[in-house]
């Protein structure tokens, strides 16, 4: 039951923090001027909620990690336990984690001028932390540190793809609205310009993760091996219907009316995806790669 829970905050603090990079990043870089507090506005559930559940997630793990560590749900609350996870290699990462979980719910609070690009940064680092726990982690030498980059670059860009992805649908929605068309248009424009280095980095970086942790065998009676082969399809899947979205379904939206429909259902299909993909993540990243 506690590695489920342990699972289950593992996925939530990684949706978290990719739907918070993506929506600032569609909100401070990728709207025009005048969008910019349009798009704001209609965001402000999802990059409010990402917050939160950022900061509430970062502490919860560190329980989990606690009781697992220990004896159980007894020691997921032992502060004698936690300062014990707090000395490990995960512990000196997560505290950071924890204290950047905190400092973005203040900077929420305080609302400064710059809002956007704070929490942009803010989750940015986050996730870049991310990239010292697990199995990028285990090396120390020359090698361990380029293999901890590469699992950050493949994180931020999977949080620029992934958490895109329901910004992009708001400004279809507002795609609808003659005021705001043109300047909703431009944002996605941009997003599927950028979106391919996001994509291009996702792939090429996953690939060099998956060589640096198994080498050029494939053991598919691996369980760890099975669910990244799960997760190579997804990303596989979603990378054909973001192709299919931009270069077929775009081109037609002024000619064929069903373009825009068929295009919000795939783009639904891809945030599910992007789920499962997150899911088997959480679930094969716990276990040892053999």
């Amino acid at each position: 039951m506690l590695p489920s829970f342990y699972i289950a905050l593992r996925f939530i603090h990684f949706a978290a923090l990719m739907v918070l990079l993506g929506s600032t990043i569609s909100c401070s870089m990728l709207a025009p001027q005048a969008f910019k507090p349009v798009l704001i506005r209609r965001l402000q559930w999802q990059w409010h909620s990402a917050v939160w559940m950022t900061m509430l997630s970062a502490v919860l793990l560190l329980c989990a990690q606690a009781g697992m560590m220990g004896s159980g749900w007894q020691d997921t609350i032992n502060p004698q336990v936690w300062l014990a996870v707090l000395g490990t290699r995960f512990g000196s990462v997560w505290l950071w984690q924890i204290s950047l979980g905190f400092v973005t719910v203040v900077v929420l609070m305080l609302k400064p001028r710059n809002l956007q690009s704070l929490l942009l940064t803010l989750a940015a680092g986050q996730l870049i932390l991310l990239a010292g726990v697990g199995h990028a982690a285990m090396r120390e030498d020359f090698y361990g540190g380029l293999q901890r980059l590469n699992h950050a670059v493949h994180l931020l860009s999977a949080g620029w793809w992934i958490g895109g992805l329901l910004p992009l649908i708001m400004c279809m929605r507002m795609a609808r609205k003659p005021r705001w068309r043109g300047a909703a248009i431009t944002a996605m424009m941009r997003f599927s310009r950028y979106g391919h280095l996001a994509v291009a980095a996702v792939l090429l970086s996953g690939l060099i993760n998956s060589l640096m942790i198994l080498g050029w065998s494939l053991p598919l009676e691996s369980d760890y091996v099975r669910f990244l082969l799960v997760k190579v399809v997804f990303v596989a899947v979603m990378v054909i219907i973001a192709l299919y979205n931009r270069y077929y379904l775009v081109p037609r939206f002024n000619r064929a009316p069903t373009a825009t429909k068929q295009f919000v259902r795939l783009t639904w299909l891809e945030i599910i995806l992007s789920v499962a993909v997150l899911l088997a993540v959480s679930i094969f990243a716990t276990w040892e790669p053999y």
